[in-house]
């Protein structure tokens, strides 16, 4: 099923403006969605922010200003968009304000946009969720799949289970179709600066290896969640269903940091430390005491908290993508990582 009119939440930003590329130009590396039929792609737009990523792909893209937790700012967007497809991407991961704006963004927001796809008469609303809700993995050998139960990490997994919920109460009501897929840690073109940064640290030999580094991580190149988001809607039987989607494998951290090392120093010429900041797995466990004292307190310290998931195990399988959408991710972490390092300097970006 594919509608003439998409509603996409989320854009610009990373894994939005990437995605409104691909429903307009379609996914060149995935035969089935190659090619793709015009059509209209209605973007909620935060007021303020630079569209100029999404201008140039024509006049079949509607830019509105939006933000997602006013609802008559987003009842404005879905006027007229009966039997749309609505992607939902917009959500908050760091917040600048405190552990109030998950629950503002990632619970009233998604409220927002559910009760206004309803009230428009979408037909499908994909969600965005995250592999938060689920947690860490408790042994490095049994993957998260869509059976493994809720163990929300912190509040950013709570509000994103709280998502869930509301969308799947919307199905089970029978008065929507939907679709969640749960992407892991993004990586490729579109970066933010936070990732530029990441390749810096390991250039220069700073960034941290919690443990033994042989914790796995699950990764997600953008055009693989693309091609999940893609999928989701074009599939009939994805009705009701949530999915992993990121990419077939996951990674070590040791593979992760090793892979972007070798990729600076032997394909764009850098001069790179190879060295690494060894931390004791008791570092982690401290943030994440530390992370779960402040958000308690209604604070939010993204290092800390990203300090805390360092020696965790945060990997899935993706074989119920492949089995019932046929999900084929392209790009694996070399190449990805490939194109990513490109892009930021291509962009300004310093590493």
């Amino acid at each position: 099923m594919t509608s003439n009119i998409a509603v996409v939440t989320g854009a610009p930003g990373w894994l939005g403006s990437r995605l409104v590329e691909c429903l307009i130009e379609g996914l060149p590396e995935v035969a089935a969605l190659a090619e793709v039929e015009p059509r209209i792609v209605r973007v909620a737009k935060f007021p303020g922010m630079d569209d100029s990523d999404l201008t140039w792909l024509g006049d079949n893209v509607e830019v509105y200003d939006c933000d997602i937790t006013d609802g008559a700012s987003v009842a404005r967007v879905f006027d007229g968009i009966s039997g749309a497809t609505v992607f939902h991407i917009a959500g908050i991961i760091h917040p600048q304000h405190g552990k109030k704006q998950f629950y503002e963004v990632n619970v009233e927001g998604t409220k927002n946009v559910l009760d206004a796809a309803l009230q428009a008469h979408a037909k499908r609303f994909i969600h965005v969720s995250s592999n938060s809700p689920i947690g860490c993995n408790q042994t490095r050998n049994r993957l998260f799949d869509e059976d493994s139960p809720y163990n929300p990490y912190m509040q950013y997994g709570a509000t994103k289970k709280i998502g869930e919920d509301m969308v799947n109460e919307k199905f089970r009501e029978g008065r929507m179709e939907t679709v969640i897929i749960r992407p892991p840690w993004f990586y490729g073109p579109g970066q933010p600066p936070r990732q530029a940064l990441f390749f810096q640290m390991i250039k220069n030999g700073k960034v941290p290896i919690v443990g033994s580094g042989e914790n796995l991580r699950s990764m997600a190149y953008i055009d693989n969640i693309c091609q999940g988001l893609m999928l989701c809607e074009r599939v009939e039987e994805a009705k009701g269903n949530t999915y992993w989607i990121a990419d077939r494998k996951p990674y070590t951290m040791n593979e992760i940091v090793n892979t972007i090392e070798r990729l600076l120093e032997t394909e764009f010429g850098m001069t790179v430390a190879h060295t690494r900041m060894h931390l004791p797995d008791a570092a982690s466990e401290f943030a994440l005491l530390v992370d779960a004292t402040l958000q308690a307190a209604g604070l939010y310290h993204q290092k800390v908290h990203v300090l805390s998931e360092m020696n965790k195990n945060i990997a899935c399988s993706v074989g119920k993508a492949e089995r019932e959408l046929g999900y084929d991710p392209k790009v694996s972490l070399e190449e990805g990582m490939r194109r990513s390092i490109r892009w930021a300097l291509d962009n300004g970006q310093t590493i």
